[in-house]
């Protein structure tokens, strides 16, 4: 399962919630095609990805050091679309902004 939220800020800067967007398990390659609902488009920002990488390491009858992976990540005006790949191992996990 992989959850994308977008941090809303309430009041002062300092303070803020963050927003479900939306949660989607992931196809047979590991992969969700489209995070963002329908018809909602990126806004700058900052965002959150939520990788439940327990479930999926229980379902490979792996043990998880990390049983969920947390990556935020910066919107900047004008970018609309982003790949975020994260390759994971028992002990270890790595990410990166593909093309």
């Amino acid at each position: 399962m992989v959850r994308l939220e977008r941090r809303e800020t309430q009041g002062s800067p300092e303070s803020f919630v963050w927003l479900l967007l939306s949660a989607q398990r992931t196809d047979q390659d590991g992969r969700c095609g489209q995070l963002l609902p329908e018809g909602q488009e990126l806004s700058a920002g900052f965002y959150r990805l939520s990788f439940d990488t327990g479930s999926y390491c229980g379902a490979q009858k792996t043990e998880a050091l990390y049983p969920v992976v947390e990556i935020t990540f910066a919107v900047r005006e004008g970018e609309t679309q982003f790949h975020i790949p994260l390759l994971l191992s028992p002990n270890g996990y790595t990410t990166y902004r593909g093309s």
